[in-house]
């Protein structure tokens, strides 16, 4: 799978942005929620990172973690199942100075033992919120070649309707960024301005021993936020430049942006943008692939493999193994592993968890401005 080796380690942060999305991280993190029909959120970055030499990622977890552990189990999808390097997870407690981090300066200061004894001389943070085939090579290059203290990603885009403002700002912190070049000069936390902005990716790229020197200071004067409490106190200090990132990305902000970025892969352009070039890979799960029995209908629908269509189907996303009995009508759908629609029911703008069951007749529906939740394991 790796195709050349960088001399760059990563750190993932699997639940910052939870909060956003209470719904689906109510018994696991936002890397662990289901995307495009048979995808983690994780798995984008992870195949990403893999495919361009990072065969070194430590995943530092904060809770409701026992998904993404059966998820990722050893890493072999990944090729991260390694004697030396590969996938170190870091739960809670894991360590006698470890405990429940709040942001990101807490988080890689509770590991900065481990860090210490690595080789890498770069270090690559992502958060998991944000499903896209992402060239971290590229990333890496540009900080290189720059000499730049430190590199931020970021997408020329609007920001999303549900972005937190400074008054709900315990469901996240989002930044965009002034530029003058590709040179940072001024962060704003949760900007409420309009149009075009340097959306900023919460990726970073910082050589190893800076970083550790920075999180040490940092952690001792009481800092919580990377960003907040380095960048922006620190521009005029350290060097930190921008890099633009063109390619597609599926930022989740709620439940709402969930349901509608699932529907874009509907579009066969956005489909191809988000998986083409390097390949995404997931935890296999050895399903027979999916039959279409008797008068079974479906139109415009991503399904994964395992399924059982015996009713219609249209504009929707099927994840694994979900079934949809005789005469049931599914349209504008996100249904995850396992939903059973049974015989007669129609639903329609609804996103269901693992393993629902929609009962006989039953007929539920939403709206495209507010489409119904069932959650995990329920019976309508």
């Amino acid at each position: 799978m790796v195709k050349f080796n960088a001399d760059a380690m990563g750190i993932v942060f699997p639940n910052m942005f939870d909060k956003l999305v209470p719904e689906l991280t109510s018994e696991r993190l936002m890397a662990s929620i289901p995307f495009g029909s048979r995808y983690r959120m994780i798995d984008f970055v992870l195949s990403s990172m893999v495919h361009c030499g990072i065969d070194n990622i430590a995943i530092l977890v904060r809770e409701n973690y026992f998904s993404l552990l059966d998820h990722l189990g050893s890493g072999r999808e990944w090729d991260l199942a390694r004697k030396n390097g590969g996938l170190n997870i870091f739960p809670p407690f894991a360590q006698k100075n470890m405990g429940v981090y709040g942001g990101r300066i807490e988080a890689v200061a509770s590991i900065l033992r481990f860090l210490k004894s690595q080789k890498e001389k770069y270090v690559i943070m992502t958060d998991t919120n944000i499903a896209m085939n992402f060239d971290f090579k590229a990333l890496l290059d540009a900080h290189i070649e720059s000499g730049a203290d430190v590199t931020v990603a970021y997408k020329k885009e609007e920001l999303p309707e549900r972005t937190p403002s400074m008054e709900n700002v315990g469901q996240g912190i989002f930044y965009t960024f002034d530029m003058e070049g590709d040179k940072v000069t001024k962060v704003h936390i949760n900007s409420q301005k309009t149009g075009l902005q340097n959306f900023g990716m919460n990726i970073y790229v910082m050589d190893r021993e800076l970083l550790i020197d920075t999180i040490n200071t940092a952690f001792i004067g009481g800092a919580v936020y990377f960003e907040r409490d380095v960048l922006v106190p620190k521009l005029g200090e350290l060097d930190v430049r921008g890099y633009e990132y063109t390619g597609y990305t599926s930022r989740i902000t709620g439940l709402k942006s969930y349901f509608d970025e699932n529907m874009r892969l509907l579009d066969e352009d956005n489909l191809e943008q988000l998986f083409s070039g390097n390949s995404i890979h997931t935890k296999i799960r050895d399903d027979n692939p999916t039959r279409y029995i008797g008068d079974a209908k479906a139109s415009n629908v991503m399904v994964a493999d395992g399924c059982i269509i015996e009713g219609e189907v249209e504009n929707s996303i099927l994840f694994r193994g979900v079934k949809v009995g005789k005469g049931a009508k599914v349209k504008n759908c996100v249904l995850m592993q396992d939903t059973v629609v049974k015989a007669g029911a129609d639903v329609e703008y609804v996103i269901t968890d693992k393993k629902v069951t929609i009962t006989e007749n039953k007929e539920l529906k939403g709206a495209d401005s507010y489409p119904v939740f069932v959650a995990k394991r329920q019976i309508v």
